[in-house]
């Protein structure tokens, strides 16, 4: 059994970004070696996920509509008030209550399965980071297993 680890790192263009990962996934597939097993693809965020759907212009607006119909920014979230909140708060905090909430409806992590050297993707089929919050730097874990 072998593993393969590596962090990727990407900038995001702003809330409801959708990140294609697909090609630097796959080219951590091709330089693992690895050619039957799984890879896990996992955001080291509370406010960004991963999910695997068709990259169509007209879906891709759809979508970020549905996302900000789950949990409008113009709803009141406890967690934006700094005056009560006490924990987790770090020197730029910003008001980000309707990103964590749209959250709960995603995934942190896509594991799909690897077979002779490459993931097994339906044909309209790629890996997404999205953006719930703003732009900013995020880190993506991959870790392949197989052998």
């Amino acid at each position: 059994m072998k593993f393969y680890n590596k962090i990727i790192k990407t900038n995001t263009k702003g809330k409801h970004d959708f990140t294609d990962l697909t090609e630097k996934i796959e080219k951590n597939v091709k330089k693992s070696k690895i050619k039957n097993g799984i890879i896990n693809i996992q955001s080291l965020h509370t406010t960004a996920s991963l999910v695997v759907n068709e990259k169509e212009p007209l879906l891709m607006k759809d979508m970020k509509r549905h996302l900000e119909l789950l949990s409008p920014e113009s709803l009141t979230y406890q967690h934006d008030n700094f005056e009560i909140r006490t924990v987790n708060m770090c020197e730029d905090e910003c008001a980000n209550g309707h990103s964590h909430c749209k959250a709960l409806n995603l995934s942190v992590n896509v594991c799909l399965n690897i077979i002779d050297n490459k993931i097994q993707l339906g044909q309209w089929q790629r890996i997404f980071l999205i953006e719930l919050d703003r732009e900013r730097p995020r880190k993506i874990q991959v870790q392949i297993i197989g052998e």
